[in-house]
């Protein structure tokens, strides 16, 4: 997707920008480079089938420098039909966003099991660095529920739950 939107964003960018050239002046300091418009993690609760919200958002995004969003209503049914979520902007320690990539790839790796239950929603961490080859998705389907489950399973499921939490307990409101 990224490398779609790559030639026409090239293209767009050098017809506005004309032939000029622009310096920076000696001694003065160079701007930021723009920071990723990707995140790099991004932790989705879809709810139970019967719910009617249909304007799904991420919990949480977190991109790879730290920065992070919340949207703590994100699935919130009390939360009217028109009604945006909120959003608040934080961040994410590195160590953590670190651990919790390596902690994902390892996930998606084991089998989280499908319990014996329906229309429960789902819990999804997204792994989305530069390379789309190197993306991992851990999806749990019916959070909190094991009914059929095996033992490994269920541990697969507790290490899930315990890194989705982690995510969300780690960010720190921008103040």
């Amino acid at each position: 997707m990224r490398r779609a939107l790559l030639l026409p964003v090239l293209l767009i960018s050098t017809l506005l920008a004309g032939t000029g050239a622009a310096q920076a002046e000696p001694g003065t300091p160079s701007a930021q480079p723009p920071a990723a418009a990707v995140p790099l993690l991004t932790l989705t609760a879809i709810p139970n089938g019967w719910q009617t919200r249909v304007d799904l958002r991420p919990e949480l995004q977190v991109y790879a420098d730290g920065r992070a969003v919340r949207v703590p209503d994100a699935v919130a049914a009390d939360r009217g039909p028109d009604a945006e979520p909120r959003e608040v902007e934080g961040t994410v320690p590195g160590d953590v966003v670190k651990a919790a990539v390596s902690e994902t790839a390892e996930l998606a790796k084991l089998d989280l099991g499908m319990p014996s239950v329906s229309d429960q929603g789902s819990h999804i961490i997204d792994v989305m660095p530069e390379r789309d080859a190197d993306a991992v998705h851990a999806i749990v389907y019916a959070p909190g529920f094991t009914d059929g489950l095996n033992d490994d399973q269920k541990q697969a499921r507790e290490r899930f739950d315990q890194l989705y939490r982690k995510l969300l307990d780690a960010f720190e409101e921008k103040r």
